[in-house]
């Protein structure tokens, strides 16, 4: 059985209170639009907030510390966010990799916290320009999921992959339909390796990558594509529910 096209929106480190108000726009739209399923991942200090102030679209977070409670200054454990109202952890961003040395070790860790509060994940991956240069972007991203997937039974049920090549986030530019299919469907390949036929072909697979409303029916009718993960055009009900809309009228990949 098909599933709804899956949006998520990445505030990143953006947002207000006053930013609520484009919650609930982005709320109301979204009832108006079952095609697709939506959801947003705001700042950890507006979670609790949108969490009470929607009815539709899911609430997640950007993150999450590996364990459950300590002397972690800063730090948010899975339990607390699950506590907040997060149904969902975004983990592996190239943002946190990159700028704060995450390891796939780490984020493995972190996957499987989350898993065991109770919340969703959803596991980037993507290469960076150079690895797509040599010609080594799949054997890349294929081990890259192979050591931060969590390995706890039954992972895949809640488990979503997100491919954002890291040269195509906030850069102007954006990989071809068929680079982003050719890349799902070998993510796709390591799903059904990992979990099986069965739970392998339902894992959704977003794509990430400077997504607007102009160019998401495009990008995102590529082969194995479930949806898209949002940054910069999620933080305007309008342009988030262009993309939403987009996609809901796509052909399927």
């Amino acid at each position: 059985m098909a599933q709804r096209p899956y949006i998520v929106g990445n505030w990143k480190m953006n947002g207000t209170r006053a930013m609520l108000s484009e919650a609930r726009a982005i709320d109301r739209a979204a009832q108006r639009n079952m095609k697709v399923e939506v959801a947003l991942a705001p700042p950890f200090t507006l979670i609790h907030a949108v969490h009470r102030e929607v009815e539709q679209i899911g609430v997640g977070a950007q993150d999450c510390h590996p364990g459950e409670d300590g002397a972690h200054t800063g730090d948010v454990s899975a339990t607390m966010l699950a506590d907040a109202g997060a149904k969902f952890v975004i983990l592996g961003h190239s943002e946190r990799r990159t700028g704060h040395n995450e390891s796939n070790e780490l984020v493995r860790a972190k996957a499987e916290a989350a898993l065991a509060a109770g919340m969703r994940v959803i596991m980037c991956c993507g290469e960076d320009a150079a690895t797509r240069e040599k010609g080594g972007a799949e054997a890349f991203v294929l081990a890259q999921l192979r050591a931060s997937l969590p390995q706890i039974e039954n992972a895949a049920e809640r488990l979503t992959v997100a491919y954002e090549p890291i040269w195509a986030i906030g850069t102007g530019n954006n990989a071809t339909p068929e680079d982003i299919g050719a890349m799902h469907t070998a993510i796709r390949g390591l799903m059904v390796e990992l979990f099986g036929l069965e739970e392998g072909a339902e894992v959704r697979i977003l794509y990430g990558g400077s997504v607007k409303p102009e160019n998401a029916r495009e990008l995102l009718s590529a082969a194995e594509v479930g949806g898209a993960l949002v940054g910069g055009a999620s933080l305007a009900a309008d342009s988030f529910m262009g993309i939403a809309l987009a996609v809901a009228d796509a052909p399927e990949g």
